[in-house]
């Protein structure tokens, strides 16, 4: 299939939606599919097949920035793209966010899968429902990569809808090398580590974590990676905790090596999290993970009636449950190597393959549709043309 794969967000500004764009776009070539991205960049990308649609704006939404790209000149760019490439099929990823991919969808030059990734607020989806109805009309199958999404997005677009984990690279996670420091701050410094990587905003939860370590017992380093518009307050409220190591934005070698070295991965999100790939990511590379008890991350955990969980998770924005948590990891060797285990068998379960294949099927099933509709005779009209 010739796939055309729309994302509204700048490729070169790491983001949950960009990495699925990504990881899915690399498991469907390595099926044999011919798969072009559409989307907007800031600096060169570093995936091949991209039609660059122009440079993006930051837009504040759902509690954090998203870089879009709704000027004309883009859209004039997508249109053009659409029309020269002639897919077989559209995947359009956030397809109510101005830029790209709604162009796309009023074009429709191709039948059209689309998946809606956020959760939380979003005041479009009441404020403009009947417009958001009318889109989701254009869009021949509806995903949601998990049941917070769904809430969020059918609010506004009504059924038939599918829901679809997101995915996870499993190769690229659990091949990383443990980090080692070029030049330790000590010689010989062995202390456990605890890893936490993302932007620094409230929803985020990187204060709950930083509060937390006044309640830790034991002697560790914390390793923070990421930046926000909370940085430079963080970094001075807790400019005399010598544990902390401010990593800045790091390179995604950078962050998987971490992962694979850390004692224990903490993600302190307080909400708006539709589905926690960066626990995956940490599962996949050993790393034993804390995660806040948001239904996001609990589907990525597992259910407890299920099986036994993959993270420990506590309540969100409770730093001594917190604390508590990770020293339950790192106090007990025996539970750090069941959840490496547990994480694992977690992360295989998501794996971006086992994703490709999932959409490879509702490819088929939507072309095939359109092609009966393509072929089906038009019916005279009673009383008119009979």
């Amino acid at each position: 299939m010739h796939i055309g794969m729309v994302c509204p967000y700048s490729l070169t500004v790491p983001g949950g939606v960009q990495g699925q764009v990504l990881g899915l776009t690399r498991a469907l070539r390595g099926r044999g599919h011919t798969v072009q991205i559409l989307a907007p960049a800031d600096a060169p990308p570093n995936e091949g097949g991209v039609t660059v649609i122009g440079p993006s704006v930051m837009n504040a939404a759902n509690g954090s920035i998203a870089p879009i790209s709704p000027n004309p000149q883009a859209q004039l760019r997508t249109m053009r793209a659409l029309w020269d490439e002639k897919f077989d099929v559209l995947h359009l990823h956030e397809p109510l966010v101005p830029g790209p991919t709604v162009t796309a969808l009023m074009l429709r030059s191709a039948p059209v899968v689309g998946t809606f990734h956020a959760a939380g607020e979003q005041p479009m989806y009441k404020s403009m429902s009947s417009l958001a109805r009318w889109f989701g009309s254009r869009i021949d199958a509806k995903v949601a990569v998990s049941l917070d999404a769904l809430a969020l997005a059918s609010t506004a677009i009504p059924e038939p809808w599918t829901v679809l984990f997101n995915g996870v690279d499993v190769d690229q996670f659990s091949s990383a090398e443990p980090w080692v420091d070029a030049e330790p701050r000590f010689i010989g410094d062995d202390r456990p580590t605890i890893l936490f990587v993302g932007r620094h905003e409230e929803r985020k939860g990187l204060g709950v974590l930083l509060e937390a370590l006044s309640f830790v017992d034991q002697d560790v380093r914390v390793w923070v990676a990421g930046t926000g518009p909370e940085t430079a307050e963080l970094q001075a409220r807790y400019a005399e905790d010598g544990r902390i190591e401010w990593l800045g934005r790091i390179s995604n070698e950078e962050r998987n090596r971490r992962m694979a070295a850390a004692s224990v991965f903490v993600a302190p999100s307080l909400g708006g999290e539709s589905f926690g790939v960066i626990l995956l990511e940490a599962m996949a590379a050993g790393a034993p993970v804390v995660a806040s008890a948001i239904s996001g991350y609990v589907g990525v955990a597992g259910p407890l009636d299920d099986e036994p969980r993959a993270a420990l998770l506590p309540e969100p924005g409770a730093p001594a449950a917190f604390a508590a948590a990770i020293g339950q990891v790192l106090g007990d060797s025996a539970l750090s190597d069941e959840l490496r285990e547990r994480g694992r068998e977690r992360a295989n379960r998501f794996s971006m393959d086992r994703l490709a294949e999932a959409y490879t099927v509702i490819y088929e099933a939507v072309i095939a549709a359109h092609a009966l509709q393509a072929e089906a005779p038009l019916l005279p009209l009673p009383g008119f043309w009979s």
